[in-house]
């Protein structure tokens, strides 16, 4: 039995986690459970699942939630971040899933490293903003990383195991690779005339064709600012140069990303576009276990397309790979400021096209940081937080 600490417990992949663990519960257990502050989605949880332990950031929540739950579960309610750093170091967690959408999931993730865990990692910020901090510590920890992103998850499953077993300090090129080739959607704005875009509301942003994501990612998935976010977190996992990473626009989210190799194959991971696939890859890896996913049916699949991405549509990746290029603290700074800026835009005070203006904004006020611990990572990203509420005020 493997104990399982979920951070992000209450939202999609926490659900999708939750989803695989009843399709196995001889193998697995949902040990910790943790959220922010939505205790009347947490409270099923805890009756359905009966956790050991469940952590509730917002200290309100975890007292509500307390009084809410049946003393005879047994179920210990927990507030505090030192709790929660308490929760996913302890001996006997196995694994954590790593899905604290944002920043926020950076600290305890990085302590699970630390501690040497398994880490399932769907939280992309985490090496966005800290990549060569955060492998050097999962090789120093012995932790051992699995990308649950279905795009890095299949990259991941389409390279030898010697790549695999060497994330972050991998050799593609000695190992025959050409290219890593990120697909993306393209969202739900791929076909909408450039001049419309900045009328585009949250929901119609929201509204994702393939995939049932949160609202942060869903409008990330709109700008393609998760793919950004994305190539950014597969230069640090697969120790890519920008040679070697690519962005194919792939609309129907059958093929999760490629890996092309020097003598001209390519090695694709296909699916179904459900979460469970890429999480019960990584529960189980390097075995398979029942994932509660149907089979891809070749049959009613159609037809498969590809496209370049168009960057006067898409401005924000752009922006995310040229700060990838210009290392550490830039990539640091666009992610905070695009917390920022989506949270502005969900919330009606900017419009859809301002999000890029606010990331660049932000970008051409980095002053270069030398990044060598946790805390210059969280004071340049609060400090990249203040600039981009002040660019935000002039534009309300």
């Amino acid at each position: 039995m493997q104990n399982m600490v979920i951070l992000g417990a209450t939202g999609s992949i926490g659900a999708s986690t939750l989803s695989v663990i009843s399709q196995n519960p001889d193998t697995y257990r949902a040990f910790g459970l943790v959220a922010h502050s939505n205790v009347d989605k947490m409270l099923p949880l805890c009756e359905a699942h009966r956790p050991q332990i469940v952590h509730m950031v917002d200290e309100a929540a975890a007292a509500t939630l307390r009084a809410a739950l049946d003393p005879t579960l047994g179920i210990e309610v927990t507030s505090g971040e030192q709790a929660l750093l308490e929760l996913v170091t302890r001996d006997d967690v196995d694994s954590v899933m790593a899905a604290i959408v944002g920043a926020a999931g950076l600290v305890p993730t990085l302590a699970a490293v630390h501690a040497g865990k398994r880490i399932l990692l769907a939280n992309k910020e985490a090496l966005v903003m800290s990549g060569q901090l955060f492998m050097d510590a999962a090789k120093a920890s012995g932790a051992q990383i699995l990308p649950v992103d279905s795009e890095h998850n299949a990259i991941f499953q389409c390279l030898p195991e010697s790549v695999q077993q060497n994330l972050g300090f991998c050799d593609l090129n000695g190992n025959g690779i050409r290219h890593i080739l990120l697909t993306g959607s393209g969202g739900p704005f791929l076909n909408t005339p450039i001049e419309q875009l900045k009328l585009m509301t949250p929901a119609q942003a929201c509204k994702h064709p393939n995939w049932s994501m949160g609202p942060k990612i869903s409008v990330d998935s709109a700008s393609m600012m998760n793919k950004g976010l994305e190539y950014i977190e597969a230069r640090w996992l697969f120790n890519a140069n920008k040679e070697q990473l690519k962005v194919v626009i792939h609309p129907q989210s059958v093929i999760h990303s490629m890996v092309q190799y020097r003598d001209g194959s390519v090695l694709a991971q296909l699916g179904n576009p459900d979460m469970r696939t890429p999480i019960a890859h990584c529960m189980a890896y390097p075995q398979r276990i029942e994932s509660g996913v149907e089979p891809l049916d070749f049959f009613t699949v159609g037809q498969l397309s590809f496209c370049e991405p168009d960057f006067s549509r898409y401005p924000c990746l752009e922006l995310a790979i040229e700060a990838c290029r210009q290392g550490q603290e830039a990539t640091t700074v666009l992610n905070a400021a695009n917390e920022m800026a989506v949270a502005a835009f969900l919330a009606g005070n900017i419009g859809f096209t301002d999000i890029a203006k606010v990331n660049a904004q932000c970008l051409q006020n980095l002053t270069c940081n030398s990044l060598t611990s946790l805390e210059d990572i969280l004071a340049l990203d609060a400090q990249t937080r203040q600039v981009a509420g002040e660019i935000l005020s002039r534009m309300n």
